[in-house]
């Protein structure tokens, strides 16, 4: 995000230099009542259908009973305000079953643990990728993206969660877990074993940089 933020501010007087002297051309000289406004980062939607993991893979299962081959999992984000909404959608997993899911801070791998840990707002100061964060006050639904979901008949659902943040522009995943999200002390975050994943797009999600007070909580790489 700093490198962002350095680009976009030298880029500025460059683009100066190219149009010339103000004080030569009112006309180019900007308005003080003009405020300059910041781009919206656009909506994106990604798809993956499940397949045994591979080196590039959008969408891999690790356990195909729980997460069959040839499912779908797809996401889609867009602004909320100053945040940012989270669809998933599945489709060909087991009937009538809970699943958890959660926004993960790397791309999907060989390994279920290649995602890393949950995407948090505000760090959990005393957690690590092993142990992970299970502090309710960190590892909850408001400083975290939490997808849980929990299929029809036919092995379908969708869920929508609404962060009052935005992300970085760090690559990130959906992780689906074998089990519903735990919330009590000790547990908070967890879900069972990682089961499947997608990986979501860097491109459409920038500008994403913290636009709400910070939040009392914070995920875990569960």
């Amino acid at each position: 995000m700093r490198r962002t933020a350095a680009l976009m501010l030298l880029a500025i007087p460059a683009l100066a230099g190219c149009a010339g002297d103000p004080a030569d051309d009112p006309a180019a000289t900007p308005s003080a009542s003009s405020p300059s406004a910041s781009p919206e980062p656009s909506p994106t939607t990604i798809t993956g259908t499940l397949a045994t993991p591979a080196a590039g893979a959008t969408a891999v299962t690790y356990d195909p009973t729980l997460a069959p081959v040839g499912a779908t999992l797809s996401a889609a984000l867009a602004p909320s305000g100053t945040g940012l909404s989270v669809t998933l959608t599945v489709a060909g997993l087991k009937p009538s079953r809970p699943y958890g899911a959660h926004v993960h801070t790397a791309p999907c791998g060989m390994q279920g643990t290649d995602a890393g840990p949950h995407l948090q707002h505000t760090p959990d100061p005393k957690a690590s990728a092993s142990p992970p964060s299970v502090d309710p006050s960190f590892a909850n639904p408001t400083n975290e993206v939490w997808l849980d979901v929990t299929t029809d008949t036919a092995g379908g659902g969708a869920v929508t969660a609404t962060a009052p943040w935005r992300f970085t522009d760090a690559p990130r995943s959906i992780i689906l877990h074998a089990e519903k999200t735990k919330t009590e002390p000790g547990k908070a975050g967890t879900a069972g074993a990682r089961i499947a994943c997608l990986t979501l797009p860097v491109p459409g999600m920038a500008p994403m940089t913290p636009t709400a007070p910070t939040p009392t909580a914070t995920a875990s790489p569960s």
